[in-house]
């Protein structure tokens, strides 16, 4: 009984509700009363009237300007200027689907509109680039940078001088109300979204600075080092306050006083760590230069004791903070390394232009006092690094694919020939050797080695149980090579085989146009290709240790000769002999009788 009351009453109640949503369903060829399209009551009419009314009011008012404010300025635009459009139709079929449905459903949605209203916007298109002219003009009005407040000094005395907040024009919320405004129907005035930008420090927190700075300049401080003091006037310490600025609140030791102090003061204090270095006597004998600790003003630490000496009521004393350079190699390291006395050397003698002898001087230096460790491999290419022209070296004769020519570093190889010789006297492994294309008889015969960074390379290893130092010795005209570490008495005997010719010297001819023609002179008589080879046998305590043989082979040099081609002259033509007339007179008598 109870279900069916249920059911019944259920019944009553959707048959009730069914006839209230078909009271308020009206028609669904009209809006839905309650709709307001930018503040336009379009609710009762049909789509297109109501698109024609926003069409007209929106036409009306394209050249009625909408006034912008931000504090004092106005600024008067209109819709047409921006180019801003409002799509009424889109907006107007919005509004339809507000109250739009089946039978009931329609109505029940149309109470709800009725009761709560529905405000609705249209889809507006703006031209971008007026719109953003627009803005920049109402951000360069509005713009005023925030000035924080300062402090300042007059002679020993802080001053605070009080700043200003800032404000900018906030632009994408400017963007979003400008458009609107102009697609509206509504010319009152629009404020501008203005945002505050406010100080980094307050003019309370540049107070207590100025305290502080009342309390380092009231009187002098002692700096002291060792024993030695002496005293930073007020005026002096002055200029090596710095104050807060840009937002810091921090009382600091700092700026160009600062660090002009502290840099003569440095260079009164510091001295800089020496490694341990070595010594080559006349006999050949070394010795060890020791090492040396160093010493550099912390200026960081200083800085620090100097403030708080300068903050202090009572304690106006500072300690100078220096800190310990430790050398790179220490006495002991070097005598360790066992660099004792000379291994090999080997001495050649250098000439020519000014260009190649800079060269030769400037990889010298490179190599000077180049330490090898046991058991590593020396390499040439990576001692001296690339020759270039930042590095200082110049252009000078050298050998380019078995020619001489000019380039950049030449006389770098009779560096490396030195070397080769001094590591070959030394009785040390040799692992890479090049010889020259060309045989060059101030050399020692097959004893050359010649070097192209990167791939040529000269390169031996240091097969003693110590280190080894590389010295190079420039003289006028000579350079030596020595090698020293500790002594290894080994014995080196050469085997070297006479020079041999393997080939004639091409025959070069150039023409001549200074020569009479077929004319032939010999300007240089070339060099055949030749070829010798090296043997070295290194004895250790009567064992033989190593047994290399180098070979070498050199091209020829080609046999210069110049043919005339200047013609011969024309024979000049004989002249016939002149040519003489004889004038014969005959004398005719007539007698008459």
């Amino acid at each position: 009984m109870r279900v069916q009351r249920g059911a019944l009453g259920f019944l009553v109640l959707a048959v009730t509700g069914s006839a209230l949503g078909l009271v308020f369903a009206g028609s669904p060829e009209r809006i839905a009363a309650g709709v307001r399209i930018d503040g336009v009551n379009v609710g009762g009419m049909k789509p297109g009237a109501a698109q024609r009314l926003l069409e007209r009011r929106a036409r009306s008012l394209e050249r009625t300007p909408v006034v912008f404010v931000a504090r004092e300025r106005r600024w008067r635009v209109t819709p047409e200027q921006l180019g801003v459009r409002a799509d009424w139709h889109a907006a107007v079929e919005l509004a339809r689907r507000h109250g739009d449905g089946f039978g009931p459903l329609r109505g029940f949605r149309r109470i709800g509109v009725r009761v709560f209203g529905a405000q609705l916007a249209p889809p507006t298109r703006v031209y971008e680039a007026a719109l953003g002219f627009e803005l920049s003009r109402f951000a360069r009005a509005i713009y005023r940078p925030h000035r924080d407040p300062q402090l300042r000094l007059h002679g020993l005395a802080p001053v605070v001088i009080s700043g200003t907040a800032g404000r900018e024009l906030d632009r994408q919320a400017a963007a979003r109300i400008v458009v609107a405004a102009l697609a509206g129907f509504s010319r009152q005035p629009v404020a501008l979204p203005v945002r505050s930008k406010p100080t980094a420090v307050s003019a309370t927190q540049l107070a207590a600075d100025a305290a502080h700075v009342r309390t380092a300049l009231s009187g002098p401080v002692q700096m002291h080092w060792r024993g030695v003091g002496w005293t930073i006037a007020p005026q002096q310490l002055r200029v090596m306050l710095a104050l807060p600025a840009r937002g810091a609140t921090t009382l600091r030791i700092g700026g160009p006083g600062a660090d002009r102090y502290f840099e003569r003061l440095g260079r009164a204090l510091d001295r800089p760590a020496r490694n341990a270095g070595f010594a080559i006597a006349a006999g050949g004998e070394v010795g060890i230069i020791p090492s040396r600790v160093g010493r550099r003003l912390d200026v960081t630490a200083t800085s620090a004791n100097l403030l708080a000496a300068a903050l202090s009521q009572n304690q106006r004393t500072s300690r100078v903070v220096v800190s310990t350079a430790r050398p790179g190699r220490t006495t002991r390291q070097a005598r360790a390394m066992g660099i004792r006395g000379l291994v090999g050397s080997y001495e050649t003698i250098y000439g020519g232009d000014a260009n190649r002898i800079h060269n030769v001087q400037l990889v010298a230096r490179l190599l000077d006092g180049h330490l090898i460790a046991p058991g590593a491999t020396f390499s040439f290419n990576r001692a001296t690094g690339a020759r270039t022209a930042e590095k200082g070296f110049r252009e000078a004769p050298v050998i380019i694919n078995g020619e001489l020519g000019t380039g950049l570093g030449g006389g770098v190889c009779q560096v490396s020939t030195t070397v080769f010789n001094a590591a070959y006297e030394a009785g040390l492994k040799l692992t890479s050797r090049t010889n020259h294309a060309l045989y060059i008889s101030h050399y020692p015969l097959g004893r050359d080695a010649t070097v192209d960074y990167p791939d040529v390379d000269l390169r031996f290893v240091n097969d003693t149980t110590h280190w080894l130092l590389l010295r190079t010795f420039v003289g006028s005209y000579s350079l030596t090579v020595g090698l020293y570490g500790t002594p290894q008495h080994r014995r080196v005997v050469t085997q070297t085989r006479p020079l041999v010719e393997t080939g004639p010297p091409p025959v070069k001819h150039e023409p001549d146009p200074t020569l009479a023609h077929g004319r032939r002179v010999v300007v240089d008589g070339g060099e055949p290709s030749s070829s010798t080879s090296v043997r070295r046998l290194v004895y250790e305590g009567g064992k033989l240790l190593y047994d290399n043989t180098w070979y070498s082979s050199y091209r020829s040099q080609p046999k210069l000769v110049l043919v005339g081609t200047k013609p011969a002259p024309a024979k000049k033509k004989k002249k016939p002999p002149p040519v003489t007339t004889t004038a014969t007179t005959t004398t005719t008598t007539t007698t008459t009788g």
